[in-house]
């Protein structure tokens, strides 16, 4: 029988008991009905999971007593940062989504000239802690053990520049080359995918002149969201653990 993961921010030891937040709780009782003694899986984001057993299940609290540590990883040896475009609605959502589920180890949503969603402060707030949401959602159901880091919304321009280290890459339909013809340098790599409008001139020259090589992912024009995964999957087919 499948054993239920959930994501918990909080220091755990074994032989200790905690409490779920709401959110949580509220899954473990009404979604998976979960009963006392049942099992389940805890994991902080920080390496390794806990086996436990539920103690308690009440309309106030789910408590969970931590009863094992499980040295486990699913983590790639190679290291991801993805800056994805932000597109708009769902589109962003599930492009956060895979890229988790792919193993990308870092996160950056970046601003771009072409991105048709506009963000105030409070609303960029409210995006950002929607797709943290995303992240620890799509890190219980895929088996890491290891949270991707998620970056502050950033501008492109800004970004590119402080990208110094590993094969930096940025996704363009026109480019001459392809991944395939690429040599990793240092384990690490840098990606650079688009909004739904592409990237303008002055973005692919700032983004060539911060040291990230144009890559085509074949001879179609790709969604953004289907180019995001397409990239994240062949560099782990290239270079990480697909291979």
């Amino acid at each position: 029988m499948r054993i239920s993961r959930l994501y918990a921010n909080d220091t755990l030891r074994i032989n200790e008991t905690i409490n779920l937040d709401d959110d949580n709780a509220h899954y473990a009782r009404s979604v998976l009905r979960l009963k006392n003694d049942a099992q389940i899986i805890v994991f902080n984001g920080q390496g390794g999971e806990f086996f436990g057993r539920v103690v308690e299940v009440s309309r106030k609290n789910v408590r969970v007593e931590l009863q094992e540590f499980i040295d486990r990883s699913v983590e790639s040896n190679l290291k991801i940062h993805i800056g994805l475009g932000i597109s708009r609605g769902d589109r962003m959502d599930f492009s956060v989504q895979k890229a988790v589920e792919l193993g990308a180890t870092k996160i950056t949503p970046l601003i771009t000239e072409r991105c048709v969603v506009q963000f105030k402060d409070e609303k960029k707030s409210q995006r950002w802690q929607h797709w943290q949401k995303i992240i620890q959602h799509a890190t219980e159901q895929s088996g890491r053990t290891v949270l991707s880091e998620f970056d502050e919304i950033s501008p492109l321009g800004a970004w590119v520049a402080t990208q110094q280290s590993g094969l930096r890459i940025f996704l363009d339909p026109y480019a001459p080359t392809s991944l395939a013809q690429l040599t990793l340098d240092n384990n690490e790599v840098i990606l650079l995918t688009g909004p739904e409008g592409g990237f303008s001139s002055a973005e692919r020259d700032a983004a060539v002149l911060a040291g990230f090589t144009p890559v085509k992912l074949g001879a179609r024009v790709l969604r953004t969201e289907t180019a995001s995964l397409a990239a994240l999957a062949t560099v782990q087919m290239l270079w990480g653990d697909f291979r």
